[in-house]
């Protein structure tokens, strides 16, 4: 067989929907240990914190009032992709999220760029969340005990810093907690998501009251193209949607289980959002989040002259933010796990301890990496990065329905997508909208992501892919 035929059999080859099967019901590997609620409170814990309590200090000045409507723009393109993802969730309910549906799909090496979008995905923006940590705990220090850190420790490089040394610790407490296990941290992230869900509704209740329609004028400053660029930049705060997928081996009953919490986490955080933003963009004037830090805390204490209601907000703000760094960092550590299985990266990443069933080895070097974007990166640039990641990966999941209901009609599915096929040709149609709205600088960075993701597949993965070292692996792989 000639060079350039085999490398073509190797970059299309797809996995067989029976593997996934049994390597998920095989023994040794991940547990089964968590329940619906606690995974819907994975994919709300994973969400709610970053478009709230972070990125409407930046959406805002992008768009004024009419960043409501960069949120429902957002939200459109994140439901139509969830009702994708809960029906691929249903039919191949396993560890990888698109990584494993593209690879069922699509080939091995639309699978490989797609777990490396979803490593930047979850790296890029588990950083970004470790980045504006500090800003609400310097808040809750100065309100508590008239502290704050050092700028030089506490912000990032390009915001007065040299070293986010905060974000660095909460990455490594994260790591900590999740090496003990996932019923643990699904424990714990349910505690932390239930006291950020009342925080926010405390803000409302009280930024109801200083509510001023003349705020929302004017409404769309920046036009149209401002709403656009605003909903790419919020775009990433959905990317919970993709962290509940990821537990698809360590749920229960995971072909109900998973659908129900993907769209009923989408639900909860997008009503939120939507309140949350009305009330902030009708409390004070839209301007004024210009170079706002912890902006929800500095509204509240404006509204009331009292200290302890933004003491709330920001203690809530801190506690949300570790519940979403866990997250992210549990969702990519399964990703790599997932890859390691395959044999697309070394045999290191797929070791599960026997004591705690968690990827130990895998999770500390996410922590390290995610340590060290947060540490050393700069904010805006890390939340472009993680949408550009975040839209390729949602378009794959819209893209993978279409295929698999064409190549595996038969394969039994708990929940279906409704409105077929156009609902999951619009959730192609609008992430490619967003991406089309990222600025050039981010295009770059992802092209180079990916080119470095070439080299190593081409170096490592295709010889010591799973299907490549098997017996039948020289045989044509269907899905059937």
């Amino acid at each position: 067989m000639s060079q350039p035929s085999t490398l073509r059999r190797q970059l299309l080859r797809r996995k067989p929907l029976h593997a996934f099967t049994a390597e998920s019901d095989a023994g040794g590997g991940l547990r089964r240990t968590v329940g619906p609620f606690q995974l819907t409170m994975i994919g709300i814990g994973a969400t709610i914190g970053t478009g709230i309590f972070f990125v409407l200090d930046s959406a805002v000045p992008e768009a004024g009032p009419a960043v409501l409507l960069s949120f429902v723009l957002a939200a459109t393109a994140a439901a139509l992709t969830a009702l994708c993802y809960a029906e691929l969730a249903s039919a191949v309910p396993v560890s990888g999220s698109s990584y494993s549906y593209a690879y069922a799909t699509l080939g091995e090496f639309a699978a490989w760029a797609v777990g490396w979008c979803l490593l930047l995905e979850y790296a890029v923006s588990g950083a970004a969340i470790a980045v504006s940590w500090g800003q609400y705990l310097n808040d809750l220090t100065e309100r508590l005990f008239g502290f704050q850190m050092p700028e030089a420790i506490a912000a990032p490089p390009g915001a007065g810093g040299y070293i986010n040394l905060p974000g660095v610790v909460l990455v490594a407490l994260c790591c900590l907690l999740l090496v003990r296990g996932a019923k643990e941290s699904a424990v714990v992230n349910t505690v932390m998501v239930l006291v950020k869900l009342a925080v926010l509704v405390l803000f409302v209740v009280i930024g109801a009251t200083a509510f001023h329609a003349g705020n929302l004028h004017p409404f769309a400053p920046m036009g149209i193209a401002g709403v656009s660029s605003a909903a790419s930049t919020v775009f990433f705060s959905f990317i919970g949607l993709d962290a509940v997928s990821t537990a698809g081996e360590e749920v229960r009953n995971p072909q109900r289980t998973l659908p129900l919490a993907i769209i009923g986490a989408l639900v909860v955080v997008t009503t939120t959002y939507l309140l949350v933003s009305l009330v902030g963009v009708g409390a004070q004037p839209w301007t004024a989040f210009k170079g706002q830090q912890a902006g929800l805390s500095a509204i509240l204490g404006d509204i009331t002259g009292a200290g302890w209601p933004a003491v709330l907000l920001s203690a809530g703000a801190v506690l949300s933010i570790v519940s979403v760094t866990l997250v992210v960092l549990y969702g990519q550590s399964r990703i790599l796990y997932t890859m390691g299985r395959d044999g697309m990266l070394p045999g290191a990443f797929r070791r599960v301890s026997p004591r705690t069933g968690t990827p130990v080895f895998t999770t500390l070097l996410t922590g390290g990496f995610v340590a060290l974007l947060a540490a050393v990166f700069p904010l805006d640039m890390l939340a472009d990065l993680t949408s550009m990641g975040t839209l390729v990966a949602f378009a794959v999941v819209s893209l993978g329905v279409l295929i698999l209901r064409r190549t595996a009609p038969e394969l039994k599915r708990a929940f279906r997508v409704p409105g077929y096929p156009v609902v999951p040709v619009l959730s192609v149609v609008a992430c490619g909208y967003l991406l089309y709205e990222l600025p050039l600088d981010t295009y770059l960075l992802f092209g180079g992501w990916l080119a470095l993701a070439l080299v190593v597949y081409l170096l490592y993965s295709r010889r010591n892919s799973r299907l490549e070292t098997t017996d039948d692996s020289r045989a044509p792989v269907n899905l059937a």
